[in-house]
This record gives C-alpha cells, sequence and structure tokens, in this order.
C-alpha cells in the first residue's frame, strides 16, 4: 500500500498560498535526495551504475542540479534538454541524448557537448555521420518487438516507433565495427509506468543475452547495457512501490552468471528513470472556485488539464487529498475539473471525497514527473509557478508563473490594421 501524505502542514501551504498564488507545483527536495539515495545504494554492486535523470518528466534547472548533486547524469532527448544540462554544467559523458526523428542540430549539440549519443534507427547512422559525425563512443536502441508485452503508455513495442529489430541490431554494430568505433552501448525502453519488478529484471536479462550474442558473432566488447526507465510509481492507494532492493539482487545473480561467465565483466550499468525519481515527490495545489451540481456533482478547481494533463490523455489516477478534511467520511461522488472548454479537462471522474466546499484547499498527488512539464496554453491559460520545498521547511521559487506578456510575446501586432 502506498501512503499519501503530504510533506507540508496547512499552515505552512496556507503561508506559502499567500506569498505564490494557486495553482502551483510543489517538489519535495528531501523525497527526492532520499529516492535517490536508496537507488544508487541498491546498485552500489554494479560496475559503473549510473542512473541519467530523465530530464523531460521535470525540466527544470534546479532538480536537475538537485541529482546532479547526487551523482546523477541527464538523459535528453530534445535540444532544450541538451542546453539544460549544459547550463547547469552536465556535461560530456554525462549526458545520456537519446531521441527519435532527430534534427541534425540535435545530433551536432550532442556531439558538442561530448554526450552518449543513442540512436533510435539503422538510418541514423549516416544520417549522424553526415551531418555531426560519429563519436567514439555510441550507443543503439533496441526494440524486442513481439517478444516482450508493453503497457498502455508507449504501447506494443511491435507497433512503438522507437528503436531497432534484431536483425538490424547486428546490422548496425557490423557498420560500426567496419567505421572503427570500438567502444558500444546497448539501450532499451519498452514500458512505462511499470509496477512488475520482474519486468525490469527480464529486461536486464534480455540485454545480456544480447551482448553475449553480439560478442560471439561480431567480436565487439561492450562497455555499458542501458536499462532504460520505465519504472512506475503507486498512482493508486492500493499499488506498492516496486522494490529496488528485489530487482537489484535479481540483475546482480544475472550478471554474475551470465556476463562474469561469458568473460564480459566488467559491464557498466545505466538507468534513465524520471518518474521513479520526481513523480511521488511532487504536488500541484489548487483551490475550490466552484461547486456545481448538475446530472452529477462538480468541483471546479482554479488548474486545469493545461497544469497537469495525463489524467485527461490517459485516465490516469491522481489521487486527490482536500486539505484539512483528510479524517471526514468520503462520502461524496464528484467529478474534479477544471475551465478549459474541453469535457475531458477532469482530475479525476466520480471520485468519492469527503464534502467539498468553495473555498477548500486541494492537493493533486504524484504531480513531480509529466505534470508541469506537459503542461500547454489552450483557451490562452498561462502555465504555473513551480516550487522547490526544502528539509528544512523554506520555500524557494524555481520557475514564476507565467504572465499574460510572455503569452502574447511571439505574437506580433504590429502589422494590425490600425484601429479606427
Amino acid at each position: 500500500m502506498a501512503e499519501k501524505g503530504i510533506p507540508f502542514t496547512k499552515k505552512q501551504i496556507e503561508a506559502i498560498i499567500s506569498k505564490y498564488p494557486t495553482p502551483f507545483h510543489i517538489y519535495d527536495e528531501k523525497g527526492m535526495r532520499d529516492n535517490a539515495g536508496r537507488l544508487t545504494a541498491a546498485f552500489s554492486w554494479a560496475p559503473g551504475f549510473k542512473e541519467y535523470f530523465a530530464v523531460k518528466a521535470c525540466p527544470n534547472p534546479y532538480i536537475m542540479q538537485l541529482f546532479k548533486e547526487e551523482g546523477f547524469g541527464s538523459d535528453c532527448s530534445s535540444m532544450a534538454e541538451l542546453v539544460l544540462a549544459e547550463r547547469v554544467g552536465i556535461t560530456g559523458e554525462e549526458i545520456f541524448f537519446s531521441s527519435n526523428d532527430t534534427p541534425a542540430p540535435e545530433f551536432v549539440k550532442a556531439r558538442e557537448l561530448g554526450a552518449v549519443i543513442n540512436l533510435d534507427d539503422i538510418s541514423h547512422i549516416p544520417f549522424l555521420e553526415k551531418h555531426a559525425g560519429i563519436p567514439e563512443q555510441i550507443s543503439l536502441r533496441y526494440n524486442p518487438g513481439p517478444l516482450r508485452p508493453g503497457n498502455a503508455i508507449i504501447g506494443k513495442p511491435e507497433e512503438a516507433k522507437y528503436g531497432f529489430t534484431r536483425d538490424q541490431l547486428f546490422e548496425g554494430y557490423r557498420i560500426l565495427r567496419a567505421k572503427g568505433i570500438k567502444r558500444f552501448g546497448l539501450h532499451t525502453m519498452v514500458a512505462s509506468n511499470e509496477l512488475d519488478p520482474d519486468y525490469f529484471v527480464d529486461t536486464a536479462e534480455m540485454l545480456f543475452d544480447l551482448v553475449i550474442d553480439i560478442k560471439a558473432a561480431l567480436g565487439l566488447r561492450f562497455e555499458f547495457v542501458n536499462l532504460g526507465g520505465g519504472f512506475g510509481i503507486p498512482y493508486l492507494p492500493e499499488e506498492s512501490a516496486i522494490d529496488l532492493e528485489y530487482v537489484s539482487e535479481k540483475i546482480k545473480d544475472l550478471y554474475d552468471r551470465k556476463i562474469r561467465a561469458a568473460g564480459l565483466h566488467p559491464l557498466k550499468i545505466f538507468m534513465e528513470s524520471g518518474r521513479m525519481m520526481t513523480g511521488p515527490y511532487g504536488y500541484l495545489v489548487s483551490r475550490v472556485l466552484h461547486i456545481k451540481d448538475t446530472y452529477k456533482k462538480f468541483v471546479g478547481l482554479d488548474a486545469s488539464s493545461a497544469n497537469l494533463m495525463r489524467p485527461g490523455i490517459y485516465g490516469a489516477y491522481h489521487h486527490i487529498t482536500v486539505l484539512d478534511k483528510e479524517g471526514s467520511p468520503q462520502n461524496r461522488i464528484y467529478d474534479v475539473t477544471g475551465s478549459l472548454c474541453e469535457n475531458n479537462d477532469k482530475f479525476a471522474v466520480d471520485r468519492l471525497l469527503p464534502e467539498v466546499t468553495v473555498g477548500d484547499i486541494v492537493i493533486i498527488h504524484d504531480t513531480g514527473a509529466h505534470g508541469h512539464s506537459m503542461g500547454y496554453n489552450y483557451n490562452g491559460k498561462l502555465r504555473s509557478a513551480e516550487l522547490l520545498l526544502y528539509g528544512d521547511g523554506s520555500v524557494k521559487l524555481i520557475r514564476r508563473a507565467e504572465t499574460l506578456e510572455d503569452y502574447f510575446a511571439t505574437l506580433d501586432f504590429s502589422r494590425l490594421p490600425k484601429r479606427r
């Protein structure tokens, strides 16, 4: 069972709201650091273990700096994410650049920064060579197709747009070997928000077997395997977090039986978790604006899908706490909504909550990953602030809320006809 607690009191959050109006996302710094330490400790046995924080989950320099201090690198997939990493001081092989349908300037920037480049398609080998040159270390992304099940977010691997087939993988490494490349890595990621710990054990076994097979066929020695991300979090209270120690123990056993036995030690193990690193430690704080009673009862918030779109696009569950009513009977059924002109602008449908009144503070849990980062400006909604809550109770504004001036900044009004 997942505890759906809150790292602040009502008095604390009211003081924060008095300075930073709702809605906003707030992140628990201590929770993220403790979680990072647990992952590092669990895989301390693994040679060269490295977690590359998936920047797309929460692309904020303060969050990236926090994980840099914990020894993590950055997993980037776009120009903006590469530049973010650069500005935080994360460069070289501390960046893992894994993208798809990649524009040439992004490969050029990744090469400039010295990032580990992970190619998504066999056609990207000549494309990269033409536009940026092939670095001394290269990684290829494997898509196992029907050999592995996917899930609702990424879909079936054979229908996903990511990665090489097995045959393409062997051909890709053969091409790279012929070009004189000597440092190789192997990557995969075929599921997202997965809570079955054995899924990641099976992924490690799949990659270990592939490394052994490619070594036998092509004589290549790999520096690393990247197990990808996809580690889920318990959005539902009845779910449990992944037992990292169990996953580590099982992967260590596979490593000893396969990699060591094949004479391929040391083989570095990388990961690129995002959701697991920040998801449970973010909260969307909002106020109730309206209570509507028609064919259903609706709680209308000052936040909307523009602040958190996962429920609208995935039907994803996010736990909701009505602050200061945690002990009250949850005996009222509501749809919890925002104000967008879209009927899927709902944080919850038919959710049991205590009786809600206008002005209540509502906390939406587990928004630290793919929350603010997936925000948008439909209906001219302005994106919210982000705050960082430190262990001593202090709070720092790490992204200000957008203004109307920000929203209009890219528009050109100068050529409009003058009003009479």
